[in-house]
């Protein structure tokens, strides 16, 4: 049913807990493979990918160009399922996109359909449950998930949008501008980002803010705030 894209760089702990939760889906046959798409790792990457029994597709370049490859790489599901390295999907998380799934289809809308993850964080205090708030908000109103929220889509629909451009940023934004706001579900179940990703500058926060919102609201394509982003 599902194949789930995963781009990596020198990234062997959070690789072994995201393939962990998607255990269970395999063996019930939702997940049908999982392919890794690696920019270059020099640590133990690659010997958690093979252990786990994922296909490995080492692409040079930036994230854009290999979650394309890696779709383009995937034949087993007609859903593909792109996940960053550092996300786990909650327990259960394969029964509603199960259902998310069979209700599209059964409606017609298979191949005009996507879902993103609701986003929590590995974290404890009040700033990780205001980063939480702010993603919601961000979501549910511009109908722009993080990367790291996931993305389900039909291979059909995938490849009808033109797939992943080869931006060095933004790539997920990008790709859910050209979904469109109607098509986009958001799913109960949560992609939890492990780990602590390094807090950019003031000055960075708010660049990246403005170039999203350039993106979000004032409808610019995202090749063209690229630079503000960074």
């Amino acid at each position: 049913m599902i194949s789930v894209i995963i781009p990596t760089l020198n990234c062997e702990d959070s690789l072994a807990h995201a393939l962990a939760a998607l255990v269970p889906a395999a063996a019930e046959g939702i997940v049908r493979e999982v392919i890794v798409v690696d920019g270059g790792s020099t640590d133990a990457t690659a010997r958690v990918a093979d252990a786990a029994g994922c296909d490995w597709l080492p692409v040079s370049g930036d994230r854009g160009k290999r979650m394309a490859a890696g779709a383009e790489q995937a034949k087993r599901g007609p859903w593909l399922m792109f996940l960053a390295a550092d996300t786990v999907l909650e327990t259960g998380w394969h029964h509603e996109v199960a259902a998310f799934i069979e209700r599209a289809e059964r409606a017609g809308q298979g191949d005009r359909s996507a879902a993103a993850f609701r986003l929590k964080l590995d974290a404890f205090g009040w700033g990780a449950r205001l980063s939480e708030l702010t993603a919601m908000l961000r979501s549910q109103a511009l109908a722009m998930p993080y990367g790291n929220q996931g993305l389900l889509i039909s291979r059909r629909f995938y490849k009808e949008l033109g797939g992943h451009k080869p931006l060095p940023e933004m790539e997920d934004i990008d790709l859910v501008r050209r979904i469109g706001r109607s098509r986009l579900v958001f799913l109960r179940a949560s992609a939890i980002c492990s780990g602590r990703p390094e807090e950019p500058s003031m000055v960075t926060a708010f660049r990246r803010a403005l170039a999203r919102f350039c993106v979000a609201m004032l409808r610019l394509p995202p090749r063209v705030v690229l630079r503000l982003h960074g």
